[in-house]
C-alpha cells in the first residue's frame, strides 16, 4: 500500500508541474520579449509589472469561439491538440529531477523512451495541418514533416553519444555517472542536442513551419480559442521537456558545485530555467531561417558535429579505460 501512494503521490507530483511549468515560461517569455524589445503592452495587465498578464490570455481563449471548418476532417482537427500536448506529460513523467525517488516512473531505457515519444508530440501539427482543409495549413504541417526528418537524426546521435560515455541508457544512470570534466569534450553535442530541440520544437529562428508572413500560422491557422491555446501550452511544455533533458544529459542534473548534491531538484530547476531563459534569448534575438537554410543546417552543420562527437567520446572511452 505504501509503495502504490508513493507512485501515486510522485505522479501526481508531475502532473502538477506539467500544469505549472509551462505556464510559468509563458509568462516568463512575455517578461523577457518586453523588456528586451521594449513592449508595453505586457507590462500593464494586473498593474504591477503585467502580473495578470497570462490570467488575461487565458479569459481570451476561454471566451473565443470554438470554430471546426465545414471541410475539415472533424475528429482529426479535435484530437490533433492532445495529440502534441500529452507526450510531453509521458516524457515530464521519466525525467529525474533529484537522486533516489525524484521522478515520476524511472525507465531503464530512458533515452529511448523520451525521444521516442518526444517524436510523437510533433504528430498533433501534421494531423492538425492535413485536417483542417487548408493550404497554408497543409505547407505547415509538410514542413513539420522536414524538419523532424532533418532534426530528429542529430538529436538521437549527441544523446547516444552521453549514453556510450556513461555506460548506460537510464536517465538517472546518466546522471549518476556524471564528471564534471565531461562538460569540454560534451559541449558539442549539448549544443547540437539543444539545437535540434528547438527545432523540433518550431521555436525561433527554426519557425518556419508557422511562418505568419508566408504561410499565416501554418498548421495552426484554422484554430481558435483552448484548442489553439493547447497547441501555444504544449509549445511551452516542450520547452520544459527540452531542458529538463538537456540539464540531465549533459549538465550533470541535479549535481551542484562543490558535490553539493543536497540540494537535488533546486540545481535541476535552476540550469532548466537557465536554459529556458536562453530560449526566449534566441526567439528576440534571431531572425527566422529560410527553408532551404533551415535543412542546409540539418545535414551540413548538424549531423556531422553529432557524428564527430560520438567519435571523440569513443577516443575518449578508449583512453580514460
Amino acid at each position: 500500500m505504501s509503495d502504490t501512494l508513493d507512485v501515486v503521490l510522485r505522479l501526481l507530483a508531475v502532473f502538477v508541474a506539467f500544469l505549472v511549468l509551462p505556464l510559468v515560461v509563458g509568462q516568463t517569455e512575455h517578461k523577457v520579449m518586453a523588456h528586451m524589445q521594449g513592449r508595453l503592452g505586457p507590462m500593464y495587465a494586473g498593474g504591477f509589472h503585467g502580473w495578470a498578464q497570462l490570467v488575461a490570455d487565458g479569459v481570451k481563449f476561454a471566451q473565443k469561439e470554438d470554430i471546426v471548418p465545414a471541410g475539415a476532417d472533424r475528429r482529426i482537427f479535435q484530437l490533433a491538440p492532445a495529440v502534441a500536448l500529452l507526450p510531453y506529460l509521458l516524457v515530464l513523467v521519466a525525467i529525474p529531477v533529484g537522486p533516489g525517488n525524484a521522478v515520476g516512473q524511472a525507465v531503464d531505457a530512458g533515452i529511448f523512451f523520451v525521444l521516442a515519444v518526444m517524436g510523437v508530440g510533433v504528430l498533433g501539427s501534421l494531423m492538425a495541418g492535413w485536417a483542417s482543409a487548408n493550404k497554408f495549413s497543409l505547407l505547415g504541417g509538410l514542413r513539420t514533416a522536414g524538419q523532424l526528418m532533418a532534426y530528429e537524426l542529430p538529436m538521437l546521435l549527441t544523446a547516444a553519444s552521453v549514453a556510450m560515455a556513461a555506460g548506460t541508457v537510464s536517465l538517472s544512470g546518466i546522471v549518476d555517472a556524471f564528471q564534471w570534466w565531461w562538460v569540454p569534450w560534451q559541449i558539442v553535442g549539448a549544443v547540437v542536442f539543444f539545437v535540434a530541440g528547438l527545432a523540433e520544437l518550431q521555436r525561433p529562428p527554426f519557425d518556419m513551419p508557422v511562418a505568419d508572413s508566408e504561410i499565416i500560422f501554418g498548421a495552426y491557422t484554422e484554430y481558435t480559442g483552448l484548442r489553439f491555446a493547447l497547441f501555444l501550452l504544449s509549445e511551452y511544455a516542450g520547452i520544459v521537456v527540452l531542458c529538463g533533458l538537456t540539464t540531465v544529459l549533459f549538465l550533470g542534473g541535479w549535481h551542484g558545485p562543490f558535490g553539493a548534491d543536497g540540494m537535488g531538484w533546486v540545481w535541476t530547476l535552476l540550469k532548466t530555467a537557465v536554459l529556458a531563459f536562453v530560449v526566449i534569448w534566441l526567439r528576440v534575438t534571431y531572425p527566422r531561417l529560410r527553408e532551404d537554410q533551415l535543412q542546409k543546417l540539418a545535414w551540413t552543420v548538424l549531423i556531422p558535429l553529432a557524428l564527430a562527437q560520438i567519435a571523440l567520446t569513443g577516443v575518449v572511452k578508449v583512453v580514460t579505460q
